[in-house]
């Protein structure tokens, strides 16, 4: 159990670092005013899409994982099934988010709407807030005794 956890922490903070540097260029470029790319003009209609569906996205991840944790709570299955379910919701949840961060990037990049700004900001603190910790997965299963013993374990990193 305590492998798959690693691999899920360092899958999750993958992803949050790969958007990270694209927003920042994006953001960079669009306030600095020093440099001239050549971006290809989008309708306009788009950019409305654009922010729509991040927002969508936003809500959809947080959705869809809440509704599968509310799942897992009620099944009677061993701890490291549990923390199996949650390790492949949290992942799902990440590439979505992950996914919402391009799509800021592109819509700020592109149309230059500090909307996509603000949608981003949203973006790393859903991010932050649902990073898996064992603390949280604690939480979130409400686990108590063993089980709890056995996810607290995991905070500890051997060799």
């Amino acid at each position: 159990m305590k492998q798959k956890y690693w691999i899920l922490e360092r899958n999750v903070l993958i992803l949050i670092a790969i958007p990270l540097p694209v927003f920042a260029f994006a953001y960079l470029y669009t306030t600095s005013g020093n440099m001239e790319l050549s971006i290809p003009s989008f309708p306009a209609w788009l950019n409305g899409v654009v922010l729509a569906a991040i927002i969508v996205l936003l809500a959809f991840s947080y959705v869809r994982f809440n509704r599968g944790m509310k799942t897992i709570k009620g099944r009677d299955i061993p701890i490291e099934d549990k923390v199996q379910e949650y390790g492949r919701l949290t992942m799902a949840r990440f590439w979505q988010l992950f996914i919402a961060g391009f799509l800021c990037a592109f819509g700020l990049i592109v149309y230059e709407n500090p909307g996509f700004t603000v949608a981003y900001a949203v973006t790393l603190i859903l991010t932050s807030l649902a990073k898996p910790t064992p603390d949280r997965i604690i939480r979130l299963l409400r686990l108590k005794g063993e089980d709890r013993e056995a996810v607290e374990g995991l905070k500890v990193r051997e060799g």
